[in-house]
């Protein structure tokens, strides 16, 4: 339990000082830290996410920073999706899985390292709606890729939806982090579901892990405030590569640790 509450509380400050993408390091630290299998891990891991973003969105939306009809479209694309991304999950042995999250991990830290770029495709039309006709199959493809990979791998896929929503249906940021927020947690509730009777969870550990991870979350927000965030990101991005090998090498050497 104590393992649970500091590595929670860990992840939780890295999500109040980013705004996102500490989620990643989620299930690394289940398996490895907490000791979870990766049966339970994966839903568990989507559990504390959800979770971890309801927190997060809520002020979000009394600031109408979010995009209601698109998070809708994406979101349900995604949780539809996330039911094939768990079916591939049992098809696969937990070795395989954990080589391909270590792969998604190391391509998250080189979006973090890569920076914002310039905004792509205009979703928003100058009064206010939605340009359909040019969003609605980007929403849907874009939609459909993270959550399969909310599926798979057990992650909300904010590191990912962001760009999405950014380059290529043209929302500004701020927009995009709060729709963000709520398509990982319509991902995250799917994903658990297609999980759902897979595996026996601890939730006495996952209620530790995620209310560590939600206090941590916002006691590190304030101090984001006052930090460099290109230095936080680079240097989270620098420990995304760092855990990305750990778990390489662990699947490859010692995949016996995978369903103690």
């Amino acid at each position: 339990m104590p393992t649970a509450l500091g590595l929670g509380a860990a992840i939780g400050v890295l999500l109040g000082l980013l705004g996102g993408g500490g989620s990643i390091l989620a299930v690394p630290a289940l398996v490895y830290g907490v000791g979870l299998p990766l049966s339970s891990a994966v839903p568990a891991s989507l559990l504390v996410v959800g979770i971890s973003s309801v927190t997060a969105v809520l002020p979000r939306v009394r600031a109408h920073q979010v995009r209601w009809r698109i998070a809708a479209v994406f979101g349900g694309a995604g949780a539809v999706a996330a039911f094939g991304g768990a079916a591939l999950n049992r098809l696969l042995p937990p070795q395989a899985v954990l080589i391909g999250f270590a792969a998604l991990m190391m391509v998250a830290g080189w979006r973090m390292l890569a920076g914002e770029a310039s905004t792509g495709g205009a979703c928003e039309l100058p009064g206010g709606g939605v340009n359909w006709r040019g969003c609605l199959p980007k929403a849907i493809g874009a939609g459909t890729a993270v959550g399969v990979l909310t599926g798979l791998f057990g992650v909300g896929g904010g590191f990912l939806v962001i760009p999405a929503l950014v380059l290529g249906l043209g929302l500004p940021m701020t927009a995009a982090v709060g729709t963000s927020l709520l398509i990982v947690v319509v991902n995250s509730a799917a994903g658990f579901a297609a999980h759902a009777g897979e595996s026996a969870l601890d939730y006495g550990v996952i209620a530790s892990f995620t209310a560590a991870a939600v206090a941590g979350s916002l006691t590190a927000a304030r101090l984001g405030r006052r930090l460099d965030p290109v230095r936080l990101r680079r240097w989270f991005a620098y420990l995304v590569f760092a855990v990305a090998a750990f778990v390489a090498a662990q699947a490859v050497f010692n995949p016996a640790a995978l369903s103690h």
